[in-house]
């Protein structure tokens, strides 16, 4: 065992801290609403906190220690192209603001308004068969990490049976996630991840101040510099050996950092669980900020792990790093445990408690929220449109708990058999286009383009999830057998990004030419919005939100503490993004010495672990104030039965 008595009591105190408040948000949920969406009472601290962690995750943590650990630094310099995305984003609400003001509880739902019931039926089956393969992986890598990081045997005997404790590790972790999803529905999931996303913030922190000290900056170089020619860990112009994490990589995700928001429902509760649209502005907004401390800690962590497993000066422990991952089979399994097994060889007692009890609550914080999203999913989305009659409240929720059980045994058994072969980040890419390559045309187009129409969502949804599940078969095929004839050769050799950006763009085609085809008369956008005449009292102070240019900067809803908060995100991402474009061009220029990217990166560093420290406090703040608001207004909130997701042809357009 790695981890010592000190480490197991911190574990079982957060673990049995965070099972008491999922009990606690009990006695608030009443209906379909709370059960659902929270009684869209959530605020914008809460929810960025809350669906922070929830995209984190320990699997997201693997897959973003397998990044770094083959990209370095480089891997964040090609993400400062992201800025100039993420700040349009998030300041104008693309897409989330309008979303929100349809008050549905899921996408699908979403189409049945504006297109129509079939097509809500069959991206519900749909996005459901490829949320699900897509989440059957999570409960083993994070089972994988708990065996490898605590150091447990491969198996145990009880009573004369050999027991797997990789499947008895996956079963318990699975029903705690279970627990929290039953107790609360969204209520339970958003307090619970939003606790949990304060103690990580807090252990993330501990860590980076645990690196600094562990670390001098002058060996990590020297570590860096030991990396293969062209394949550079700090200078992003010498990249060019690292095939997966390139400059196309991250072009590519700018691109569907556009086109696929809120396509992928993962976490849709987050979506549609805010007190107004302009609060679920401010929550994405003010989730910039969130990413500070969090890319700092699993690049630090990835970079620690290659300096030791490289750099002369920690031969010993590389030895027993290296002892303890050759006896692992799987190539997959062995890349995504270095950087783990590394950890839990140089930190200390305590710290080792720390950082498992954080995996355990992004394993939790993921699990319970994706266990909640499919299942809701395959009852609003596929049983309910198919029903005559709609469901009293408590067979509703009783039904979305049944649904719930069977998405956990799904995902239990997918990840018992399913042999990994690809990095995680390229297996979400790819299961992720499924549903993602064709639906992105179909919500844009949706919100935002009266002349959008069902034949158009039609043929664009199957035009990219028909190429993309294509390309799927065929790089499964391919690794199992190798093709010779060069046009699926091609194919079967892309990644998942690059397959999911063709999909993604024959969509967004066919989408438009079917549309101008068939549009006979245009859509009533403000009825499915809820704007002008149709407007809902106290979701917003004007009629019609601030659109065009002028969203970025905010209408009369901002405040001024809102508009410098937005104007603080701005500074933020504009200030990276010209040092990426003032970078690039001085080194087609004149190349830049390996000297300067040392200095650079550590000024980066520094910058970012006090701004990291002040958004912890900020955020922590004002979630506990939120927090408190949530809970006052479940106790005093009128509850409308009404509300469970059914569509009426009252409320269409």
């Amino acid at each position: 065992m790695n981890l010592h008595t000190i480490d197991w009591v911190i574990v079982a105190v957060m673990v049995a801290f965070f099972v008491y408040m999922a009990w606690y948000t009990r006695r608030y949920v009443k209906s379909v609403a709370d059960f659902m969406v929270a009684n869209r009472c959530a605020g914008r601290y809460l929810l960025a906190v809350a669906y922070g962690v929830s995209t984190l995750g320990a699997i997201t943590i693997i897959a973003e220690f397998q990044k770094y650990y083959k990209a370095g630094f480089t891997a964040v310099w090609w993400s400062f192209i992201m800025f100039a995305v993420t700040i349009i984003i998030t300041t104008s609400g693309w897409v989330v603001y309008r979303y929100r003001e349809t008050r549905v509880f899921t996408l699908s739902q979403f189409f049945e308004k504006r297109y129509s019931k079939n097509f809500r039926l069959f991206c519900g089956i749909l996005g459901f068969a490829a949320g699900i393969v897509n989440f059957g992986i999570f409960p083993a890598i994070g089972a994988r990490f708990f065996l490898y990081f605590c150091g447990m045997p491969e198996s145990f005997n009880i009573a004369g049976f050999e027991c797997s404790t990789f499947i008895v590790i996956m079963a318990v972790l699975l029903i705690v996630s279970l627990y929290f999803t039953f107790a609360g529905g969204l209520i339970a999931i958003i307090v619970t991840d939003f606790l949990q996303g304060i103690f990580c913030n807090l252990v993330f922190l501990a860590m980076l101040v645990f690196i600094f000290i562990k670390f001098r900056w002058s060996t990590v170089l020297e570590g860096l510099k030991m990396a293969p020619a062209d394949q550079s860990r700090f200078n992003p112009f010498e990249t060019g050996g690292i095939s997966d994490f390139n400059v196309w990589f991250f072009l590519i995700l700018a691109f569907t950092g556009f086109y696929g928001v809120i396509s992928w429902q993962g976490q849709q509760g987050y979506f549609t669980s805010s007190k107004s649209p302009h609060e679920q502005r401010m929550a994405m907004i003010l989730s910039n900020w969130r990413y500070v401390a969090q890319t700092l800690l699993l690049l630090l962590l990835a970079a620690a792990a290659f300096v030791v497993l490289n750099h002369p000066d920690y031969t010993d422990v590389s030895l027993k790093v290296n002892t303890a991952l050759n006896a692992i089979d799987n190539q997959q399994v062995r890349g995504q445990m270095n950087v783990p097994l590394v950890l839990v060889n140089i930190m200390p007692v305590g710290m080792i408690g720390l950082f498992c009890a954080a995996m355990f609550a992004g394993f939790v914080s993921t699990h319970d929220t994706y266990l909640h999203t499919w299942g809701s999913i395959f009852i609003q989305d596929v049983v309910m449109p198919l029903r005559k009659k709609p469901l009293d409240p408590i067979t509703h929720m009783k039904y979305l708990r049944y649904s719930i059980i069977g998405v956990a045994v799904f995902v239990f058994i997918w990840s018992w058999l399913f042999q990994q072969s690809q990095d995680i980040l390229m297996y979400f890419q790819i299961t992720g286009a499924i549903f993602v390559g064709g639906v992105g045309s179909a919500i844009i187009g949706g919100l935002y383009w009266s002349r959008g129409t069902t034949a158009g969502a039609w043929t664009g949804m199957l035009t990219g999830s028909t190429l993309a599940t294509t390309g799927v078969v065929l790089i499964q095929m391919h690794a199992r057998d190798p093709f010779t004839n060069d046009i699926l050769l091609f194919i079967a050799t892309q990644t998942g990004a690059v397959l999911g950006f063709y999909a993604a763009i024959a969509s967004i085609a066919v989408y438009i030419v079917t549309s101008l085809l068939t549009c006979k008369k245009p859509y009533e956008l403000d009825k499915l919005l809820n704007r002008g005449k149709y407007a809902i009292a106290g979701e917003y102070k004007d009629s019609k939100p601030a659109t065009g240019l002028r969203a970025l900067v905010g209408g009369n809803e901002f405040t001024k503490i809102d508009r410098l908060i937005s104007m603080s995100v701005i500074i933020w991402g504009a200030t990276w993004f010209i040092v990426f474009i003032a970078g690039t061009l001085w080194n087609f220029i004149s190349p830049i010495d390996n000297a300067v990217w040392g200095k650079f990166w550590s000024a980066y560093v520094w910058i970012c672990m006090i701004v990291g420290t002040i958004v912890t406090i900020w955020f922590a703040i004002g979630g506990f104030i939120n927090l408190r608001d949530m809970f006052r207004h479940l106790d005093k909130a009128i509850r409308d039965n009404n509300d469970d997701g059914t569509v009426t042809e009252k409320s269409k357009g």
